[in-house]
């Protein structure tokens, strides 16, 4: 096929891309994020195997499907952005492999804890639920701290070839930690949202002052976040770029700017939302909570959740994946990307597809819809 009777320019459709991409990863924050933020939050709010029981099987249903969310954003990346895949997944391995493990754990626990009415077994998957939360949250706040601070990689001119330079150690830096904090205390507080709204009698009232206070400190780990993103060195791209061209990353010049990172919210003041939704998003949840609107907080902690993920890719834009070792090197929306024609082609796939995953879900979880409690899972012999 022609490129030239495609009726988006590459640039638009590099930007399109992106913007689905953003897409995908917030979809995974709602949807999975509340399954990871109940995990976590298992030895808190539910102290008897009852009250367990009524917590996992609050998520066993929907788990699995959400978890595609975080499957097809590997899918887009391997086919939409195949330098940021190969960077990512190979230079990332060790931090990969752990938030595997963590991810592998989860289907285990659901399906073993249960198999034997030992305490102490029920206990053991039970912490390791609640680990594997944490850890996987964790993980997934740290990898976005690190884009802000540029990870450790170059580009061999000749092959377009990721090298990466970093360990897993280096990754944890204090900026990188603040952003896992944030990201824990985001999944756990939607988490406990759901839990007030589909749950009742003690683990509800649990989750409902856990909630509260989750999504206060959010909040403030949030705002402190963006003061240090304030002082960080953002990357500015100042030249040898053409939004037309074929993806190079080595034909680029990069600035380092102190606050480098907040210059498209100068340039483009309505991006602004992004972070105050984050805010304001997180103090209504804690407001809704206390008067026992726990359904419109948790509506309340998705746009919280949507506008914290639009802010840190708002801050970066174009960079999709900065370089520390060599900023000119960094991967961005203009450089990274597959061919027109393959950006096109699975454009009309998503557009085809994606209303017929998002039909069904809504189907899934209207089924899936009503309380949670002890004797509705102890009639159903199903049930985890």
């Amino acid at each position: 096929m022609d490129v030239s009777m495609i009726p988006l320019d590459y640039a638009t459709l590099r930007v399109v891309w992106w913007l689905l991409l953003g897409l995908l990863l917030i979809g995974f924050a709602v949807m999975d994020g509340f399954d990871l933020g109940i995990a976590a939050l298992l030895p808190v709010v539910a102290k008897t195997d009852d009250e367990r029981r009524v917590a996992l099987n609050l998520v066993g249903p929907v788990w699995e499907g959400n978890q595609v969310w975080l499957i097809t954003g590997g899918g887009a990346i391997f086919a939409a952005w195949p330098l940021l895949y190969a960077a990512s997944f190979s230079g990332l391995y060790l931090a990969m492999l752990l938030l595997l493990v963590a991810l592998i754990m989860r289907p285990v626990g659901f399906k073993y804890r249960s198999k034997l009415a030992d305490p102490r077994w029920r206990n053991t998957w039970d912490w390791i639920l609640c680990g594997s939360g944490v850890v996987a949250s964790l993980v997934f706040g740290v990898a976005m701290g690190n884009l802000l601070l540029g990870l450790p990689f170059g580009v061999e001119p000749a092959t377009l070839r990721p090298l990466y330079k970093g360990n897993l150690f280096q990754l944890f830096m204090p900026f990188a930690v603040l952003a896992g904090l944030v990201s824990v205390t985001m999944m756990m507080a939607h988490g406990a949202t759901l839990l007030t709204w589909r749950t009742e009698g003690t683990v509800a009232d649990r989750a409902r002052r856990a909630g509260i206070w989750l999504a206060l400190i959010c909040g403030v780990l949030f705002a402190l976040g963006g003061v240090w993103v304030a002082n960080l060195d953002g990357h500015l791209v100042t030249g040898g770029v053409d939004p037309l061209a074929g993806s190079n990353p080595a034909l680029k010049s990069v600035e380092l700017v102190a606050g480098g990172w907040l210059h498209n919210f100068a340039r483009w003041p309505t991006m602004w939302l992004a972070p105050l939704a984050g805010i304001a998003g997180l103090g209504l949840a804690a407001l809704l909570l206390w008067r026992g609107l726990a359904a419109t907080a948790f509506l309340a902690t998705s746009v919280a959740i949507t506008g914290i993920i639009l802010t840190a890719g708002f801050a970066l834009f174009p960079f999709l994946m900065p370089s520390s070792l060599q900023p000119a090197q960094g991967l961005t929306v203009w450089d990274a990307s597959s061919s027109h024609f393959t950006l096109w082609v699975m454009l009309l796939a998503t557009i085809v597809l994606l209303p017929i995953v998002l039909a069904y879900t809504s189907w899934v979880y209207k089924v899936m819809s009503g309380k949670v409690s002890t004797e509705s899972v102890s009639r159903n012999p199903h049930s985890y």
